[in-house]
């Protein structure tokens, strides 16, 4: 069941997002770098204060009390890249437990029904599993983007959709 996220969700919300994070980043181990990374930006407090912040729409695939998966989106940024405009996909985690089973696709359905479908997203380049998983679903490489942490510079695809 797809619904908006509920402050009751955040602990959930965190958790889910350390481990999903982890799991498609520290692919060699987790470093103190990638460590203070996700432990920072991943706490109760930023969901609180995303749920509550009305430039964003936070939805989870619940079953029952356990959360899934959730796409987090931000309507107010724009894609810069050719112009795209659009919505942000910030965040779409699903917990590797549920792969496959079309929780992905139905969130991405769920952010169109709710904002449009002019959708845009950066995806980790190291990260083929979600590239091939939004290519499949229609998303088509419009350009680089760079995430810095810690002296560090991530190479990422920006990705855009537009239905046909």
């Amino acid at each position: 069941m797809i619904r908006d996220a509920a402050e009751a969700d955040c602990m959930s919300l965190t958790a889910l997002s350390i481990q999903v994070w982890l799991h498609a980043y520290a692919t060699e181990g987790v470093s103190d770098d990638l460590a203070r990374e996700v432990l920072s930006t991943f706490t109760p407090g930023y969901f609180r204060d995303i749920i509550a912040d009305p430039a964003y729409r936070l939805f989870v695939e619940a079953d029952g009390e356990n959360l899934l998966g959730y796409v987090l989106l931000d309507l107010e940024s724009p894609c810069a890249e050719k112009n795209y405009g659009g919505v942000e996909v910030d965040t779409l985690y699903v917990q590797e437990h549920f792969h496959g089973r079309g929780i992905g696709r139905a969130l991405l359905d769920h952010a169109i029904g709710s904002a449009g479908a002019r959708l845009w997203l950066t995806a980790w380049a190291g990260n083929a599993q979600a590239l091939g998983f939004y290519r499949a679903y229609g998303f088509i490489d419009i350009g680089t983007a760079w995430h810095e942490f810690e002296g560090q510079k991530y190479e990422n695809r920006v990705l855009a959709y537009q239905a046909a």
